[in-house]
């Protein structure tokens, strides 16, 4: 056989992008920095995405603890100031992003208890028309406090323009239960929980238990005086405000979805992981060899994952992937935790399914009556010699040979050492022998007569092999007159019909045998515990290695 050896390919020198590339994708601090730009954008992706449903907490930076609700027993809990203001107004300049806006209604029903509180205290009040912005849109003007007395209050309870603002109060307030316009921003519930937290403070004076009764009790100058009206208007401030302020507007675009500006800010991130992608899409193109281009971007199809313009929170997938090739996260141990409960899982059913297919279709071959086409004269005929060898007589000859010429010349001292305990033995229980043992010089002939016996009958066993495997053709004729011979006398007499059929029926009914007494219990084989003997293996090879 000629041996071809491999010449090494003469290096190419690389050009100055193929070196960039190659420094750019081997590096793997920039490789870790792709990774973390990919961690700040998930990032990003999930406040946007949760952004509308935080918003309320976003807005006035507080939590409530302890508050719960079953059936009639209700208990509203305590209310903690988490976030400073500072961090409220910066936060929820996302608002500009979100395209959200203070609802119209809903501003200008605050900006009227505005105006309410510096009637009663005698001060001017700023016009709506002063507070408007530029495309229209009512600021949401900031809670102040009374700072007048109840006296001053009293008085200016009676004035026309206090009169008027509560009036118009009263309009709004029922205005805003029969529009709703919590609906658009999907808070029905903050406009019912106003409406039950205005039925609970006018109960007394409320029979019907209407919200729209108790609004227009609650902005009524008889009501006021009745009451403290400095202690009514800080519970609006305390309690309605917070839930009114919450509400907003999203206009809808073009496109008939809500306005959203996030791509602006997502943008930079996909044309940095972008550029990333098609980069190491190439450099896989050129490190092997017939795959193109595109198959590089097949290669690393996760980070597809990451452009898809729906779905965002899917990005967690091929951030997932890079964090692990980065070595910043190391996914071995869930890899193997996640494979070994699914080999757990499916092992003894796809075991069972296998080994019943096996056994179904040596059943239906044995039924067909394919033992019958094997034992038949035909059957060899038919058989395919590929290389004019006979594969049997080649591998007994070579197992033989290592025998003879390797294995028992390097054992000659032990088995004639085993040889010679027995021949011992053997004279030893002889009555003759002990007869004449007590003679000088007997015991020292009979150890030399057995050293000499036990080389000779190893010898001769040596010698008789040996032969064996020497070319004698009459000796192989003989042989393999005595195997065909032997072949087909077996052949012909299992081929027999009571001798075939009861062969095909003893066979079926033992492969059925097998499936019920042992291929079932392998479903209910503890999976676990062969896992477990896995695991201690795997921990006993890497033991020794590092040893």
């Amino acid at each position: 056989m000629t041996i071809v050896r491999r010449t090494s390919q003469p290096q190419i020198k690389k050009s100055l992008p193929g070196k960039l590339l190659d420094f750019w994708f081997k590096n793997l601090l920039i490789a870790r920095l792709i990774a973390i730009i990919a961690i700040i954008n998930f990032g990003v992706v999930l406040f946007d995405l949760s952004y509308l449903a935080l918003r309320d907490f976003w807005l006035q930076g507080t939590v409530t603890i302890g508050n719960f609700k079953i059936g009639p027993i209700e208990r509203e809990g305590t209310k903690l100031k988490v976030l400073p203001d500072v961090a409220n107004e910066f936060i929820t300049q996302y608002d500009v992003i979100k395209g959200v806006v203070p609802d119209r209604d809903t501003a200008a029903y605050l900006q009227t208890v505005e105006q309410l509180k510096n009637s009663l205290c005698g001060s001017e009040s700023a016009s709506l028309e002063e507070q408007k912005l530029p495309e229209g849109n009512i600021k949401k003007p900031p809670a102040q406090t009374i700072s007048c007395s109840q006296d001053i209050i009293n008085k200016n309870l009676e004035t026309p323009e206090v009169e008027k603002l509560l009036e118009e109060l009263r309009n709004r307030s029922v205005d805003m239960i029969d529009t709703n316009p919590f609906e658009l921003a999907n808070k029905t519930g903050t406009l019912e929980k106003i409406k039950n937290k205005m039925r609970e403070r006018e109960k007394l004076e409320n029979q019907e238990d209407s919200s729209k009764q108790a609004f227009r009790e609650f902005w009524s100058s008889e009501y006021l005086k009745k009451q403290q009206p400095i202690e009514e208007i800080t519970f609006f401030d305390e309690e309605i405000r917070p839930l009114i302020e919450t509400n907003y507007y999203r206009p809808i675009g073009e496109n008939g979805d809500f306005v959203d500006y996030f791509g602006l800010i997502d943008f930079p991130f996909f044309v940095v992981i972008f550029v990333d992608f098609l980069g190491r899409s190439l450099y896989i193109s050129r490190q092997h060899t017939g795959v193109s281009w595109l198959d590089g971007m097949l290669w690393r199809w996760y980070d597809l994952l990451f452009f898809l313009p729906i779905f965002r929170w899917i990005r967690i997938v091929p951030l997932t992937v890079r964090l692990n090739q980065t070595h910043l996260i190391d996914l071995k141990k869930i890899q193997k935790q996640a494979s070994q409960g699914f080999v757990a899982g499916i092992a003894g059913d796809v075991t069972e399914v296998v080994v019943l297919q096996i056994i179904n279709q040596i059943q239906a071959l044995v039924e067909e009556g394919e033992i019958r086409k094997m034992l038949s004269s035909s059957a060899s005929q038919q058989y395919i010699d590929l290389n004019n060898t006979n594969e049997t007589v080649e591998i007994t000859l070579l197992v033989a040979k290592t025998l003879i010429y390797e294995v028992l010349p390097k054992i000659k001292p032990d088995v004639e050492e085993f040889l010679k305990y027995n021949i011992e033995k053997a004279v030893k229980s002889n009555p003759a022998y002990q007869g004449i043992s007590h003679f000088p010089g007997v015991e020292r002939l009979q150890t030399n007569i057995s050293n000499e016996l036990a080389i000779r009958i190893y010898q001769v066993l040596l010698d008789t092999l040996n032969s064996l495997l020497e070319k004698d053709p009459v000796f192989d004729e003989l042989i393999e007159k005595i195997a065909m011979n032997f072949s087909k006398t077996m052949t012909s007499e299992i081929q027999t019909k009571q001798s075939i059929d009861r062969l095909e029926s003893l066979l079926t009914d033992l492969l059925e045998e097998i499936k019920v007494n042992y291929v079932q219990r392998l479903s209910v084989e503890d999976v676990e515990k062969i896992l477990e003997e896995t695991r201690a293996l795997k921990t006993v090879t890497q033991s020794q290695t590092l040893n």
